[in-house]
């Protein structure tokens, strides 16, 4: 494993975002102090939106042009900001760590989506290039879901929604940043230490820093009513042929109709840390590289449903392809002495944490399905 003094440049841009109090100026404190201290030099972007209220702007505005004009020199300054740092980092002989407080895929969570289309038309860009910028996005929950007691204005006097509104706006950025390839969601837990704990994980993770694989809790379940609020995608897994202790998987997610290809390689190293790497391919590799399809295993085809209940992150598969109508719920960043908060559209059917009869690599060996 490399160390940070072996790289000439090497960088990695991510987005700390959330819903209103979701912890984000503590996170970026810990984050400066926990990276600067291993090696990296680590740039922090400051929230756009806040610095133009402080000077003026008003994005509850009925003045619709004002809005306009805002809204588009907002983005405009996101873009431009993140650039130049970029230039800047570039002539750093360390390895980089750039934290943007939001990104530019927050702006459209707070407007209608044609207007959003207009803004990014004429500022030269759109939705997919713009999440493309970065190499993760890292979601904090609003305490307003899941955390109420912490839930408070105090820290923010530009912050006057209520226990409602945020909740909204949290699911709104999620569903701005979730055709990201890399978007993880950190739920509220009992203690805020551990939110902070599992925003240190996550990033070492993408800066490919060896960690202790974390087992998130599986279950197989039977959906009994509409789950509120989802986010619907469809996945295509494929794995390739791969060295020993090596799982190598394409997997192709269809969103609003937009196709998203990831190359994910795990590495599991003798003391049972795990290295995982994820990196985002254009159809023409994803083609090419499905010529290297693992020959015992067939494909997975499932449909995803992605909600937060309770201020906890859920994804609910439903497989087509193999065990059509095998429903498996997961669970994202509850540790282990959390109670998972069910909701009551689930019922729960057995309890398969830990159980590699149900790990996707083991479910698309075809010998299973005879």
């Amino acid at each position: 494993m490399k160390s940070v003094r072996d790289f000439l440049f090497y960088m990695k841009k991510i987005v700390l975002t959330g819903g209103p109090c979701a912890g984000k100026t503590t996170a970026l404190v810990k984050i400066m102090e926990h990276f600067s201290s291993i090696g990296y030099k680590v740039f922090i972007i400051p929230e756009l939106p806040t610095l133009f209220l402080q000077a003026g702007m008003d994005y509850l505005t009925d003045n619709k042009q004002f809005f306009y004009e805002g809204e588009k020199a907002t983005l405009e300054m996101q873009i431009a900001m993140e650039d130049r740092f970029q230039r800047m980092a570039e002539t750093i002989k360390q390895p980089v760590l750039m934290v943007c407080d939001r990104g530019t895929m927050d702006i459209s969570a707070y407007m209608k989506p044609e207007l959003w289309e207009e803004i990014t038309a004429v500022v030269g860009t759109n939705t997919e290039a713009l999440r493309s910028r970065y190499d993760a996005v890292l979601h904090l929950v609003s305490a307003a879901d899941g955390a109420e007691q912490f839930y408070t204005t105090a820290t923010n006097k530009e912050r006057t929604e209520g226990l409602e509104l945020a909740r909204e706006l949290d699911k709104k950025v999620i569903h701005a940043w979730s055709g990201h390839s890399r978007l993880r969601v950190i739920n509220n837990h009992e203690k805020f230490e551990t939110k902070l704990e599992r925003v240190l994980q996550e990033i070492s993770d993408v800066l490919e820093i060896p960690r202790q694989a974390i087992k998130e809790r599986k279950y197989i379940v039977k959906l009994t009513g509409e789950i509120p609020e989802a986010i619907e995608s469809k996945i295509i897994q494929t794995y390739l042929t791969s060295e020993p202790n090596n799982e190598v998987r394409l997997r192709r997610r269809i969103l609003n109709g937009i196709s998203v290809n990831v190359r994910t390689t795990k590495k599991t190293l003798s003391n049972n840390e795990q290295v995982e790497t994820e990196r985002q391919i254009d159809n023409n590799l994803y083609k090419s590289l499905l010529r290297s399809a693992d020959p015992y295993r067939q494909q997975i085809k499932k449909t995803r449903k992605t909600f937060i209940w309770k201020g906890q992150f859920f994804e609910l598969d439903t497989f087509i392809e193999p065990y059509n109508g095998l429903q498996i719920l997961e669970t994202r960043g509850i540790i282990e002495h959390e109670v998972v908060n069910f909701p009551p559209f689930l019922e729960v059917l057995e309890d398969i944490t830990g159980n590699t009869k149900y790990y996707n690599y083991n479910l698309a060996l075809k010998e299973n399905n005879h």
